[in-house]
C-alpha cells in the first residue's frame, strides 16, 4: 500500500478554506472534514448522543434525536468546564472516524489526505500527524465581509468568532505553505492551489 501525503489545512472563518478543500478534492485528494464528522456523530443515532444525554441531560437532545446544537453552543460559550466535557466526548469519536476514513482512503490508493481540522493550530496532536500545513490567509476585513455576505451575522458576532479562533500570526507561524486569498478571483485561487498541488502528492 502506497503511503498518502498527509496535508493539514487551516484558515480562519471566511478565509476560503472550504473552497480550497474542494479544489484539492477535484485534483484527487480525499478531504477529511472534522466539522462534518462532528455533525454526523451528534446527528440522530450518532455515537455521541447517548454520552451527551448522560453527561448533560435529556434537555440537550432535540426532539428529532440530534444534539440540540443551539442550546449546547450557548452553554459551552458560558461555561469552560462544559466545553471541556463536551470535547472529551466528541473529539475522540471524531479522531476515530477520521483515522478510519484515512486508512480506508490510503488502502484505496488516494495520493493525498487533507485533514480539515479547526483546531490544527492549537493541537500538537494533529500537527504531529501531518506532513505539511497549508494555511489559507486573508485580512480580518475580508473575513468579516465574506461571512456577512453568506450568513447575515452581525459584525460584532463575526468579530467574536474571529477572536475565539487562533490568530492570523499563530496560523502563519505553523504554515509550511500559505495561500493569500485576498481580493483574488476564483480562477486565480484555483491556479495557486494547482501550483502547490505537486508538493502534496497530487
Amino acid at each position: 500500500m502506497s503511503r498518502a501525503f498527509k496535508l493539514g489545512l487551516t484558515g480562519g472563518i471566511g478565509s476560503g478554506k472550504s473552497t480550497v478543500a474542494a479544489l484539492l478534492a477535484n485534483l484527487g485528494a480525499k478531504v477529511l472534514d472534522a466539522d462534518a464528522i462532528s455533525r454526523t456523530v451528534t446527528a440522530p443515532g450518532g455515537l455521541a448522543i447517548e454520552p451527551v444525554r448522560q453527561g448533560f441531560g435529556q434537555e440537550f437532545i432535540a426532539s428529532d434525536g440530534a444534539m440540540d446544537r443551539g442550546r449546547m453552543r450557548a452553554l459551552v460559550y458560558e461555561d469552560p468546564d462544559a466545553r471541556r466535557r463536551l470535547e472529551a466526548i466528541i473529539h475522540p469519536l471524531v479522531q476515530q472516524e477520521i483515522w478510519r476514513l484515512a486508512s480506508e482512503s490510503e488502502a484505496a490508493g488516494v495520493p493525498c489526505l487533507v485533514f480539515d481540522v479547526p483546531l490544527l493550530v492549537e493541537s500538537a496532536f494533529w500537527r504531529q500527524r501531518v506532513d505539511k500545513v497549508l494555511v489559507i490567509d486573508c485580512s480580518a476585513e475580508t473575513q468579516i465581509s465574506r461571512v456577512q455576505t453568506r450568513s447575515g451575522l452581525s459584525r460584532p458576532a463575526i468579530e467574536a468568532i474571529i477572536a475565539a479562533q487562533a490568530s492570523r500570526s499563530e496560523r502563519l507561524a505553523i504554515a509550511d505553505a500559505v495561500i493569500l486569498n485576498d481580493g483574488i478571483t476564483f480562477e486565480a485561487l484555483d491556479a495557486r492551489v494547482r501550483a502547490l498541488a505537486p508538493g502534496f502528492g497530487l
